[in-house]
C-alpha cells in the first residue's frame, strides 16, 4: 500500500510515516518511482509504535524495542537483551509513577467535586 492508504488506515499523518522510517521505526520498498510502498503488516507496526509513543518512550528506545516485539501480535520474541531490560524496566517505573500521579490528581477533582456538588456524585460517574 502507498503512504497515503496507511495514513489513513492507522490515523497518523504522511509526515509522521516519513519521520518513522527516517529514524528506523518503520520499513518501505520503493517503487521504480520512488514512491513508498508498505505492507500489510506496517498498518500493525504503526498502531504499536503509537502505543509505545503514547507511554513516553522516544524514538530511540523503540527503536530498539520494535525488535524484541513479534510483527503478527506485537508479543515478545527472544531477542531481548539485558540492557534492553534495564532500559524497559525504568521506562516501565516512569510509568507506574505517572499513573500514581495521576490517581492523586483524580482524588483531589473528586474531593473538589463532592464539595462544589455537596457531596452528590456527577452523572456519568
Amino acid at each position: 500500500m502507498r503512504i497515503g492508504e496507511l495514513a489513513r488506515r492507522t490515523g497518523v499523518s504522511e509526515r509522521s510515516l516519513r519521520y518513522y522510517e527516517q529514524e528506523g521505526l518503520l520499513g518501505a520498498e520503493r517503487t521504480p518511482g520512488g514512491h513508498r510502498e508498505y505492507t500489510e503488516a506496517a498498518v500493525a507496526r504503526v498502531r504499536r509504535i503509537q502505543v509505545l509513543y503514547a507511554a513516553g518512550l522516544c524514538s530511540s528506545k523503540i527503536v530498539k524495542l520494535l525488535p524484541c516485539m513479534r510483527d503478527g501480535d506485537g508479543g515478545p520474541s527472544a531477542t531481548a537483551d539485558a540492557f534492553l531490560v534495564g532500559e524497559l524496566t525504568v521506562e516501565r517505573a516512569r510509568i507506574d509513577r505517572l499513573i500514581e500521579d495521576l490517581r492523586r490528581s483524580r482524588s483531589l477533582l473528586d474531593d473538589v467535586i463532592a464539595a462544589a456538588t455537596g457531596g452528590r456524585d456527577e452523572p456519568g460517574r
